[in-house]
Protein backbone atom coordinates (compact mmCIF):
# COMPACT_ATOMS: atom_id res chain seq x y z
CA UNK A 1 0.00 0.00 0.00
CA UNK A 2 1.40 3.43 -0.83
CA UNK A 3 -0.37 6.88 1.01
CA UNK A 4 0.73 10.27 0.69
CA UNK A 5 -0.92 11.63 3.81
CA UNK A 6 -1.13 15.39 3.90
CA UNK A 7 -2.64 15.64 7.69
CA UNK A 8 -0.40 13.23 9.81
CA UNK A 9 1.24 15.70 12.21
CA UNK A 10 -1.29 18.35 12.31
CA UNK A 11 -4.33 16.09 12.43
CA UNK A 12 -7.40 16.18 15.47
CA UNK A 13 -9.87 13.76 15.16
CA UNK A 14 -13.43 16.20 13.84
CA UNK A 15 -16.57 15.23 15.13
CA UNK A 16 -19.43 14.80 12.34
CA UNK A 17 -21.00 17.58 13.27
CA UNK A 18 -17.51 19.58 13.77
CA UNK A 19 -16.71 19.00 10.10
CA UNK A 20 -20.70 20.05 8.87
CA UNK A 21 -19.83 23.37 10.57
CA UNK A 22 -16.71 23.73 9.48
CA UNK A 23 -17.62 23.12 5.91
CA UNK A 24 -20.98 25.00 5.79
CA UNK A 25 -18.71 27.90 7.00
CA UNK A 26 -15.90 27.38 4.44
CA UNK A 27 -18.67 27.55 1.93
CA UNK A 28 -20.52 30.23 2.79
CA UNK A 29 -23.92 28.14 2.82
CA UNK A 30 -26.21 27.30 6.14
CA UNK A 31 -25.17 23.96 7.99
CA UNK A 32 -27.23 21.05 7.73
CA UNK A 33 -28.95 19.81 10.91
CA UNK A 34 -26.48 17.80 13.09
CA UNK A 35 -26.36 13.91 12.89
CA UNK A 36 -24.50 12.85 15.89
CA UNK A 37 -21.77 10.01 14.73
CA UNK A 38 -23.11 6.17 14.77
CA UNK A 39 -19.69 6.00 17.10
CA UNK A 40 -17.84 8.35 19.14
CA UNK A 41 -15.19 8.59 21.94
CA UNK A 42 -16.55 10.54 25.21
CA UNK A 43 -14.64 13.42 23.54
CA UNK A 44 -16.93 13.46 20.66
CA UNK A 45 -14.57 12.71 18.09
CA UNK A 46 -14.94 9.46 15.93
CA UNK A 47 -14.14 6.17 17.60
CA UNK A 48 -11.37 4.14 15.92
CA UNK A 49 -12.73 1.75 13.32
CA UNK A 50 -12.68 -2.19 13.91
CA UNK A 51 -10.64 -4.19 11.42
CA UNK A 52 -13.94 -6.41 11.81
CA UNK A 53 -15.95 -3.28 10.22
CA UNK A 54 -17.58 -3.59 6.89
CA UNK A 55 -17.93 -1.76 4.42
CA UNK A 56 -20.86 0.27 1.87
CA UNK A 57 -19.79 -0.07 -1.87
CA UNK A 58 -22.05 2.48 -3.67
CA UNK A 59 -21.62 2.51 -7.88
CA UNK A 60 -23.27 5.83 -9.55
CA UNK A 61 -24.26 4.19 -12.79
CA UNK A 62 -25.89 5.17 -15.94
CA UNK A 63 -26.30 2.89 -18.96
CA UNK A 64 -23.67 0.39 -17.97
CA UNK A 65 -25.37 -2.56 -18.72
CA UNK A 66 -22.18 -4.24 -20.44
CA UNK A 67 -20.01 -4.01 -17.25
CA UNK A 68 -22.09 -3.14 -13.96
CA UNK A 69 -23.06 -7.17 -13.14
CA UNK A 70 -18.83 -8.07 -13.39
CA UNK A 71 -18.24 -5.32 -11.24
CA UNK A 72 -20.87 -6.05 -8.65
CA UNK A 73 -20.19 -9.33 -8.13
CA UNK A 74 -16.47 -8.85 -8.07
CA UNK A 75 -16.95 -6.35 -5.38
CA UNK A 76 -19.58 -8.76 -3.32
CA UNK A 77 -16.39 -11.38 -3.65
CA UNK A 78 -14.32 -8.94 -1.23
CA UNK A 79 -14.74 -10.32 1.88
CA UNK A 80 -14.84 -6.90 3.54
CA UNK A 81 -17.76 -5.69 1.50
CA UNK A 82 -21.00 -5.56 3.64
CA UNK A 83 -23.37 -4.31 0.55
CA UNK A 84 -23.06 -3.00 -2.81
CA UNK A 85 -25.32 0.13 -3.39
CA UNK A 86 -25.90 0.78 -7.09
CA UNK A 87 -27.51 4.53 -7.61
CA UNK A 88 -29.04 4.58 -11.27
CA UNK A 89 -29.39 7.45 -12.85
CA UNK A 90 -33.04 6.52 -14.86
CA UNK A 91 -30.89 3.92 -17.29
CA UNK A 92 -32.59 3.36 -20.67
CA UNK A 93 -30.84 -0.08 -20.89
CA UNK A 94 -30.64 -3.30 -18.72
CA UNK A 95 -28.15 -2.08 -15.86
CA UNK A 96 -30.80 -1.84 -13.09
CA UNK A 97 -31.73 -5.53 -13.87
CA UNK A 98 -28.31 -6.45 -14.51
CA UNK A 99 -27.32 -5.05 -10.96
CA UNK A 100 -29.75 -6.62 -9.10
CA UNK A 101 -29.40 -10.26 -10.17
CA UNK A 102 -25.51 -9.72 -9.52
CA UNK A 103 -26.56 -8.86 -5.92
CA UNK A 104 -26.68 -5.48 -5.58
CA UNK A 105 -29.43 -2.99 -3.73
CA UNK A 106 -30.41 -0.78 -6.76
CA UNK A 107 -32.03 2.61 -5.72
CA UNK A 108 -33.08 5.79 -7.91
CA UNK A 109 -31.09 9.23 -8.14
CA UNK A 110 -32.90 11.97 -6.67
CA UNK A 111 -31.97 13.35 -9.46
CA UNK A 112 -29.62 13.67 -12.71
CA UNK A 113 -25.76 13.70 -12.22
CA UNK A 114 -23.02 11.94 -10.50
CA UNK A 115 -22.76 14.38 -7.49
CA UNK A 116 -26.34 13.46 -6.64
CA UNK A 117 -26.12 9.74 -7.06
CA UNK A 118 -22.97 9.85 -4.72
CA UNK A 119 -24.83 11.53 -2.68
CA UNK A 120 -27.72 9.61 -2.60
CA UNK A 121 -25.47 6.76 -2.24
CA UNK A 122 -23.37 7.68 1.27
CA UNK A 123 -27.21 8.36 2.70
CA UNK A 124 -28.34 4.61 1.35
CA UNK A 125 -25.07 3.48 3.34
CA UNK A 126 -25.79 1.57 6.07
CA UNK A 127 -22.19 1.17 7.38
CA UNK A 128 -19.82 4.06 8.62
CA UNK A 129 -17.25 3.72 5.66
CA UNK A 130 -18.63 4.28 1.77
CA UNK A 131 -16.47 3.19 -1.03
CA UNK A 132 -17.21 4.87 -4.57
CA UNK A 133 -16.15 2.63 -7.96
CA UNK A 134 -17.37 3.37 -10.74
CA UNK A 135 -20.09 0.62 -13.10
CA UNK A 136 -17.38 0.48 -16.22
CA UNK A 137 -14.30 -0.90 -14.84
CA UNK A 138 -12.20 -3.89 -16.07
CA UNK A 139 -9.42 -5.65 -14.76
CA UNK A 140 -10.46 -5.73 -11.01
CA UNK A 141 -8.34 -7.59 -8.89
CA UNK A 142 -9.35 -9.85 -5.84
CA UNK A 143 -9.28 -7.68 -2.41
CA UNK A 144 -9.46 -4.63 -4.49
CA UNK A 145 -12.35 -2.55 -1.43
CA UNK A 146 -10.48 -3.83 1.45
CA UNK A 147 -6.93 -2.33 -0.15
CA UNK A 148 -8.62 0.58 -0.77
CA UNK A 149 -10.05 0.84 2.33
CA UNK A 150 -7.29 -0.24 4.81
CA UNK A 151 -6.76 3.14 5.86
CA UNK A 152 -9.69 3.81 7.11
CA UNK A 153 -10.30 0.27 8.48
CA UNK A 154 -7.11 0.62 10.44
CA UNK A 155 -8.04 4.32 11.43
CA UNK A 156 -4.89 6.39 9.35
CA UNK A 157 -7.11 8.04 7.64
CA UNK A 158 -11.05 9.69 6.91
CA UNK A 159 -10.41 10.16 3.02
CA UNK A 160 -9.00 7.95 0.67
CA UNK A 161 -8.00 8.35 -2.76
CA UNK A 162 -7.29 5.42 -5.10
CA UNK A 163 -4.90 5.80 -7.89
CA UNK A 164 -3.98 2.99 -10.85
CA UNK A 165 -1.98 1.60 -12.65
CA UNK A 166 -2.27 4.57 -15.71
CA UNK A 167 -1.12 8.23 -15.94
CA UNK A 168 -3.60 11.20 -14.79
CA UNK A 169 -5.78 11.70 -18.22
CA UNK A 170 -5.47 15.41 -20.31
CA UNK A 171 -7.62 17.23 -18.22
CA UNK A 172 -5.79 16.08 -15.01
CA UNK A 173 -2.63 16.78 -16.19
CA UNK A 174 -3.37 20.08 -18.21
CA UNK A 175 -5.91 21.82 -15.97
CA UNK A 176 -6.58 20.01 -12.39
CA UNK A 177 -2.92 19.05 -11.36
CA UNK A 178 -1.35 23.39 -12.75
CA UNK A 179 -4.38 24.55 -10.49
CA UNK A 180 -3.54 22.61 -7.64
CA UNK A 181 0.49 23.82 -7.55
CA UNK A 182 -0.64 27.13 -7.67
CA UNK A 183 -4.28 27.55 -5.20
CA UNK A 184 -3.87 23.87 -3.13
CA UNK A 185 0.18 23.48 -3.03
CA UNK A 186 -0.99 20.76 0.14
CA UNK A 187 -2.69 18.23 -2.45
CA UNK A 188 -0.35 18.88 -5.65
CA UNK A 189 1.27 15.51 -4.67
CA UNK A 190 -1.80 13.52 -5.94
CA UNK A 191 -1.31 11.42 -8.67
CA UNK A 192 -5.23 11.15 -9.92
CA UNK A 193 -7.10 13.82 -8.21
CA UNK A 194 -10.02 13.81 -10.75
CA UNK A 195 -10.40 9.81 -9.78
CA UNK A 196 -14.02 8.47 -8.76
CA UNK A 197 -12.25 5.40 -6.90
CA UNK A 198 -12.10 6.88 -2.96
CA UNK A 199 -13.26 5.98 0.21
CA UNK A 200 -14.04 7.93 3.58
CA UNK A 201 -16.11 7.92 6.92
CA UNK A 202 -19.93 8.66 5.91
CA UNK A 203 -20.49 11.12 8.87
CA UNK A 204 -17.44 12.92 6.85
CA UNK A 205 -19.30 12.53 3.66
CA UNK A 206 -22.64 13.65 4.89
CA UNK A 207 -20.91 16.95 5.80
CA UNK A 208 -19.33 17.84 2.37
CA UNK A 209 -21.03 19.42 -0.79
CA UNK A 210 -21.30 17.24 -3.99
CA UNK A 211 -20.62 18.94 -7.13
CA UNK A 212 -23.08 18.15 -9.72
CA UNK A 213 -20.80 18.15 -12.85
CA UNK A 214 -17.30 16.94 -13.54
CA UNK A 215 -15.81 18.53 -10.61
CA UNK A 216 -17.32 16.68 -7.84
CA UNK A 217 -14.12 14.46 -7.26
CA UNK A 218 -11.90 17.08 -6.99
CA UNK A 219 -14.72 19.29 -5.06
CA UNK A 220 -14.67 16.28 -2.54
CA UNK A 221 -11.39 16.03 -2.38
CA UNK A 222 -10.63 19.97 -1.34
CA UNK A 223 -13.69 20.11 0.93
CA UNK A 224 -12.36 16.90 2.64
CA UNK A 225 -9.07 18.62 3.35
CA UNK A 226 -10.26 22.15 4.40
CA UNK A 227 -12.28 20.27 6.76
CA UNK A 228 -8.89 19.16 8.65
CA UNK A 229 -9.51 14.95 7.23
CA UNK A 230 -6.96 13.12 7.32
CA UNK A 231 -6.14 12.23 3.82
CA UNK A 232 -4.06 9.53 1.93
CA UNK A 233 -3.77 8.04 -1.74
CA UNK A 234 -3.50 4.40 -2.06
CA UNK A 235 -2.29 2.22 -5.43
CA UNK A 236 -4.69 -0.10 -6.10
CA UNK A 237 -2.70 -1.47 -9.16
CA UNK A 238 -3.94 -1.64 -12.47
CA UNK A 239 -7.86 -0.97 -14.10
CA UNK A 240 -9.59 -0.14 -17.39
CA UNK A 241 -12.31 1.97 -18.29
CA UNK A 242 -14.36 3.97 -20.93
CA UNK A 243 -12.53 7.44 -21.38
CA UNK A 244 -14.85 10.64 -21.79
CA UNK A 245 -15.12 11.59 -25.72
CA UNK A 246 -13.69 14.33 -27.08
CA UNK A 247 -16.18 17.32 -26.93
CA UNK A 248 -16.78 16.26 -23.43
CA UNK A 249 -13.11 17.02 -22.13
CA UNK A 250 -13.66 20.77 -22.59
CA UNK A 251 -16.66 20.85 -20.38
CA UNK A 252 -15.02 18.64 -17.77
CA UNK A 253 -11.79 21.00 -17.71
CA UNK A 254 -14.14 23.86 -17.49
CA UNK A 255 -16.36 22.48 -14.42
CA UNK A 256 -12.60 21.35 -12.74
CA UNK A 257 -11.47 24.54 -12.97
CA UNK A 258 -14.63 26.25 -12.11
CA UNK A 259 -14.68 24.27 -8.63
CA UNK A 260 -10.97 24.68 -8.04
CA UNK A 261 -11.89 28.78 -8.69
CA UNK A 262 -14.59 28.64 -5.98
CA UNK A 263 -12.88 26.48 -3.58
CA UNK A 264 -9.64 29.04 -4.03
CA UNK A 265 -11.94 31.64 -3.39
CA UNK A 266 -13.87 30.27 -0.18
CA UNK A 267 -10.32 29.68 1.09
CA UNK A 268 -9.49 33.57 0.81
CA UNK A 269 -6.94 32.55 -2.01
CA UNK A 270 -8.54 33.94 -4.82
CA UNK A 271 -10.38 37.57 -5.65
CA UNK A 272 -11.38 37.59 -9.04
CA UNK A 273 -15.30 38.79 -9.33
CA UNK A 274 -16.15 37.33 -12.12
CA UNK A 275 -15.85 33.14 -10.48
CA UNK A 276 -19.96 33.18 -11.18
CA UNK A 277 -20.07 34.96 -14.26
CA UNK A 278 -17.72 31.91 -15.64
CA UNK A 279 -19.82 29.33 -14.09
CA UNK A 280 -22.82 30.43 -15.70
CA UNK A 281 -21.25 30.89 -18.86
CA UNK A 282 -19.64 27.31 -18.92
CA UNK A 283 -22.65 26.22 -17.61
CA UNK A 284 -24.49 27.64 -20.92
CA UNK A 285 -21.40 26.53 -23.62
CA UNK A 286 -21.93 22.84 -22.05
CA UNK A 287 -25.76 23.62 -23.02
CA UNK A 288 -25.49 25.19 -26.53
CA UNK A 289 -28.09 23.67 -28.99
CA UNK A 290 -24.26 22.88 -31.26
CA UNK A 291 -22.95 20.85 -28.21
CA UNK A 292 -26.33 19.04 -27.10
CA UNK A 293 -26.79 18.05 -31.10
CA UNK A 294 -22.75 16.59 -31.13
CA UNK A 295 -24.02 14.67 -28.32
CA UNK A 296 -27.06 12.30 -29.47
CA UNK A 297 -25.37 9.58 -30.37
CA UNK A 298 -27.41 8.50 -33.18
CA UNK A 299 -30.72 9.15 -31.94
CA UNK A 300 -33.01 10.05 -34.74
CA UNK A 301 -36.31 11.34 -32.52
CA UNK A 302 -36.56 14.79 -29.99
CA UNK A 303 -39.12 15.26 -27.25
CA UNK A 304 -39.19 18.81 -26.68
CA UNK A 305 -40.87 19.83 -23.00
CA UNK A 306 -41.74 22.92 -22.14
CA UNK A 307 -40.68 23.94 -18.44
CA UNK A 308 -43.62 26.59 -16.70
CA UNK A 309 -47.04 24.61 -16.75
CA UNK A 310 -46.02 21.41 -18.74
CA UNK A 311 -43.26 19.80 -16.26
CA UNK A 312 -44.48 21.94 -13.53
CA UNK A 313 -48.24 23.35 -12.87
CA UNK A 314 -45.99 26.08 -10.72
CA UNK A 315 -44.43 29.25 -12.87
CA UNK A 316 -41.28 29.43 -12.25
CA UNK A 317 -40.43 33.38 -12.08
CA UNK A 318 -44.02 33.53 -9.84
CA UNK A 319 -42.66 31.14 -7.38
CA UNK A 320 -39.32 33.25 -7.36
CA UNK A 321 -41.31 36.58 -7.02
CA UNK A 322 -43.47 34.69 -4.06
CA UNK A 323 -40.28 33.87 -2.53
CA UNK A 324 -38.79 37.48 -2.26
CA UNK A 325 -42.24 39.42 -1.95
CA UNK A 326 -41.59 40.85 -5.71
CA UNK A 327 -45.29 40.11 -6.67
CA UNK A 328 -46.21 43.37 -7.52
CA UNK A 329 -43.29 44.20 -9.31
CA UNK A 330 -43.39 41.09 -11.44
CA UNK A 331 -46.89 41.89 -11.88
CA UNK A 332 -46.69 44.70 -14.39
CA UNK A 333 -44.57 42.71 -16.47
CA UNK A 334 -45.94 39.28 -16.61
CA UNK A 335 -48.05 38.07 -19.55
CA UNK A 336 -47.63 41.34 -21.46
CA UNK A 337 -48.26 41.09 -25.17
CA UNK A 338 -45.60 42.07 -27.40
CA UNK A 339 -41.90 42.15 -27.89
CA UNK A 340 -41.09 39.00 -25.96
CA UNK A 341 -37.16 39.47 -25.90
CA UNK A 342 -37.92 42.92 -24.28
CA UNK A 343 -40.50 41.34 -21.74
CA UNK A 344 -37.75 39.09 -21.04
CA UNK A 345 -35.58 41.56 -19.61
CA UNK A 346 -37.79 43.46 -18.02
CA UNK A 347 -39.20 40.78 -15.94
CA UNK A 348 -35.24 39.87 -15.15
CA UNK A 349 -34.75 43.12 -13.61
CA UNK A 350 -37.28 42.49 -11.15
CA UNK A 351 -34.72 39.83 -9.50
CA UNK A 352 -31.65 42.21 -9.45
CA UNK A 353 -30.13 41.45 -6.06
CA UNK A 354 -31.44 38.59 -5.51
CA UNK A 355 -28.91 35.59 -4.99
CA UNK A 356 -28.33 32.96 -6.84
CA UNK A 357 -29.11 30.48 -3.88
CA UNK A 358 -32.37 31.72 -3.96
CA UNK A 359 -32.88 31.06 -8.01
CA UNK A 360 -31.59 27.04 -7.30
CA UNK A 361 -33.95 27.05 -4.47
CA UNK A 362 -36.93 27.39 -6.19
CA UNK A 363 -36.02 25.24 -8.80
CA UNK A 364 -35.68 22.40 -6.08
CA UNK A 365 -39.13 23.60 -4.88
CA UNK A 366 -41.22 23.54 -8.08
CA UNK A 367 -43.49 20.57 -7.80
CA UNK A 368 -43.16 18.10 -10.86
CA UNK A 369 -46.38 16.65 -12.52
CA UNK A 370 -46.91 12.95 -11.79
CA UNK A 371 -45.63 10.50 -14.68
CA UNK A 372 -42.99 12.81 -16.42
CA UNK A 373 -39.88 11.20 -15.04
CA UNK A 374 -41.49 7.42 -16.07
CA UNK A 375 -43.13 9.31 -19.49
CA UNK A 376 -39.07 10.78 -19.98
CA UNK A 377 -37.31 7.52 -19.15
CA UNK A 378 -39.65 5.85 -21.95
CA UNK A 379 -39.11 8.31 -24.47
CA UNK A 380 -35.13 7.56 -24.04
CA UNK A 381 -35.73 4.11 -24.54
CA UNK A 382 -37.61 4.67 -27.95
CA UNK A 383 -34.47 6.70 -29.24
CA UNK A 384 -36.00 10.19 -28.21
CA UNK A 385 -33.74 12.84 -27.02
CA UNK A 386 -35.86 14.58 -24.89
CA UNK A 387 -35.02 18.36 -24.16
CA UNK A 388 -36.55 20.99 -21.41
CA UNK A 389 -37.18 24.34 -23.80
CA UNK A 390 -38.00 27.05 -21.39
CA UNK A 391 -38.49 31.11 -22.31
CA UNK A 392 -37.25 30.77 -18.54
CA UNK A 393 -33.73 31.39 -16.88
CA UNK A 394 -30.88 28.30 -17.45
CA UNK A 395 -30.00 28.27 -14.07
CA UNK A 396 -33.94 27.17 -13.11
CA UNK A 397 -34.49 24.93 -16.32
CA UNK A 398 -31.06 22.71 -15.73
CA UNK A 399 -31.82 22.26 -11.89
CA UNK A 400 -35.84 20.93 -13.40
CA UNK A 401 -33.81 18.70 -16.18
CA UNK A 402 -31.81 17.31 -13.95
CA UNK A 403 -34.72 16.17 -11.60
CA UNK A 404 -36.70 14.56 -14.39
CA UNK A 405 -33.73 13.30 -16.19
CA UNK A 406 -34.17 14.69 -19.45
CA UNK A 407 -31.01 15.38 -22.14
CA UNK A 408 -30.83 18.70 -21.77
CA UNK A 409 -32.12 22.29 -20.83
CA UNK A 410 -32.48 25.38 -23.24
CA UNK A 411 -33.03 28.13 -21.49
CA UNK A 412 -32.03 31.98 -21.13
CA UNK A 413 -28.75 32.67 -19.45
CA UNK A 414 -29.21 35.14 -16.38
CA UNK A 415 -26.15 37.35 -15.60
CA UNK A 416 -24.86 36.86 -12.40
CA UNK A 417 -22.40 39.22 -10.31
CA UNK A 418 -20.30 37.04 -7.51
CA UNK A 419 -23.79 35.09 -7.52
CA UNK A 420 -25.76 38.10 -7.33
CA UNK A 421 -28.16 38.71 -10.06
CA UNK A 422 -27.59 41.78 -11.91
CA UNK A 423 -30.89 42.02 -13.47
CA UNK A 424 -29.43 41.58 -17.31
CA UNK A 425 -30.23 38.76 -19.28
CA UNK A 426 -29.06 37.20 -22.81
CA UNK A 427 -31.50 35.21 -24.56
CA UNK A 428 -30.43 31.99 -26.03
CA UNK A 429 -29.13 31.89 -29.50
CA UNK A 430 -31.22 28.45 -30.17
CA UNK A 431 -34.47 30.96 -29.79
CA UNK A 432 -33.40 33.38 -32.35
CA UNK A 433 -34.20 33.20 -36.45
CA UNK A 434 -31.73 31.10 -38.36
CA UNK A 435 -32.11 34.14 -41.17
CA UNK A 436 -32.22 36.99 -39.40
CA UNK A 437 -35.11 39.08 -39.64
CA UNK A 438 -37.56 35.66 -40.68
CA UNK A 439 -40.09 35.06 -38.59
CA UNK A 440 -40.43 36.24 -34.90
CA UNK A 441 -37.38 37.60 -32.84
CA UNK A 442 -37.69 35.32 -30.17
CA UNK A 443 -38.99 32.06 -30.14
CA UNK A 444 -39.12 28.56 -29.08
CA UNK A 445 -40.20 27.84 -33.20
CA UNK A 446 -36.84 28.56 -34.35
CA UNK A 447 -35.67 25.75 -31.62
CA UNK A 448 -37.26 23.34 -33.63
CA UNK A 449 -36.12 24.52 -37.52
CA UNK A 450 -32.31 24.63 -35.74
CA UNK A 451 -32.54 20.76 -34.24
CA UNK A 452 -33.79 19.64 -37.70
CA UNK A 453 -30.99 21.74 -39.29
CA UNK A 454 -28.53 19.93 -37.07
CA UNK A 455 -25.20 18.46 -38.58
CA UNK A 456 -24.58 14.89 -37.59
CA UNK A 457 -25.91 11.66 -38.71
CA UNK A 458 -28.37 10.19 -38.97
CA UNK A 459 -30.42 13.17 -39.51
CA UNK A 460 -33.16 14.26 -37.29
CA UNK A 461 -36.63 12.68 -38.26
CA UNK A 462 -38.95 12.93 -35.87
CA UNK A 463 -39.54 15.85 -33.26
CA UNK A 464 -42.29 16.29 -30.74
CA UNK A 465 -43.33 18.85 -28.40
CA UNK A 466 -45.40 19.73 -25.38
CA UNK A 467 -46.77 22.68 -23.89
CA UNK A 468 -49.61 24.18 -22.60
CA UNK A 469 -49.38 27.88 -23.07
CA UNK A 470 -49.50 30.51 -26.46
CA UNK A 471 -45.91 31.13 -26.04
CA UNK A 472 -45.49 27.40 -26.76
CA UNK A 473 -47.68 27.54 -30.32
CA UNK A 474 -45.46 28.16 -32.81
CA UNK A 475 -43.17 25.57 -31.04
CA UNK A 476 -46.09 22.59 -31.49
CA UNK A 477 -46.91 24.07 -34.83
CA UNK A 478 -43.11 23.17 -35.93
CA UNK A 479 -43.25 19.73 -34.41
CA UNK A 480 -44.15 16.74 -36.14
CA UNK A 481 -46.51 16.15 -33.97
CA UNK A 482 -47.40 18.08 -30.90
CA UNK A 483 -49.25 17.85 -27.55
CA UNK A 484 -50.99 20.16 -25.24
CA UNK A 485 -51.75 19.73 -21.28
CA UNK A 486 -53.60 21.86 -19.47
CA UNK A 487 -54.32 24.40 -21.81
CA UNK A 488 -54.23 28.02 -20.69
CA UNK A 489 -56.13 29.10 -23.90
CA UNK A 490 -58.83 27.37 -24.87
CA UNK A 491 -57.92 28.11 -28.68
CA UNK A 492 -54.08 26.31 -27.76
CA UNK A 493 -55.17 22.85 -29.09
CA UNK A 494 -57.04 24.18 -32.54
CA UNK A 495 -54.20 26.86 -33.34
CA UNK A 496 -51.40 24.01 -33.05
CA UNK A 497 -53.48 21.03 -34.71
CA UNK A 498 -52.21 19.00 -31.31
CA UNK A 499 -53.44 16.23 -28.32
CA UNK A 500 -54.76 17.59 -25.72
CA UNK A 501 -53.39 15.28 -22.81
CA UNK A 502 -54.72 14.83 -19.42
CA UNK A 503 -51.69 13.75 -17.81
CA UNK A 504 -48.23 12.15 -18.62
CA UNK A 505 -49.00 8.81 -18.50
CA UNK A 506 -51.39 9.41 -22.00
CA UNK A 507 -47.97 10.83 -23.87
CA UNK A 508 -46.46 7.77 -22.53
CA UNK A 509 -48.82 5.54 -24.12
CA UNK A 510 -48.29 7.42 -27.34
CA UNK A 511 -44.61 7.13 -27.25
CA UNK A 512 -44.89 3.39 -26.37
CA UNK A 513 -47.22 2.49 -29.91
CA UNK A 514 -44.21 4.04 -31.85
CA UNK A 515 -42.55 1.36 -33.95
CA UNK A 516 -39.16 0.45 -32.53
CA UNK A 517 -36.08 2.29 -33.83
CA UNK A 518 -34.58 0.90 -36.65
Amino acid sequence: MNTLNTHESKYRPVAAAGWRRRIASLLGVESAADEPATETCDDGAPRPRRATDRISVVIPALNEERRIADVVRHVLADPATAEVIVVDDCSIDATVERATAAGARVVRSSMLGKGASMDDGARAASHEIVAYLDGDLAGLRPGLVTDLCRPLLEDEADFVKARFGRSGGRVTELTAKPMLKVFFPELAGYAQPLGGIIAARRALLHSLAFEDGYGVDIGLLIDACRAGARLCEVDIGSLENDSQPLPDLTVMANEVSRVIFNRARAAGRLHVDQIAVMYETQRQAAASLEYIMSRRRGRRRVLLLDMDGTLTPQRFVKELARATRRDDELAQWLDQQGDAATRSQRIAEVFRFVHRNEFERVAHALTIRPGVIECIHRAKQAGFMVGVVSDSYFVAAEIVRRRVFADFALAHPMHFDADVCSGRLNINEAFRPMVPGKGAPVSKGHVVARIRASAGEPPIETVWAVGDNLNDLDMLQQADRAFVIEPQHDSLVREADATRIDDFGELTLSVAALPPVP
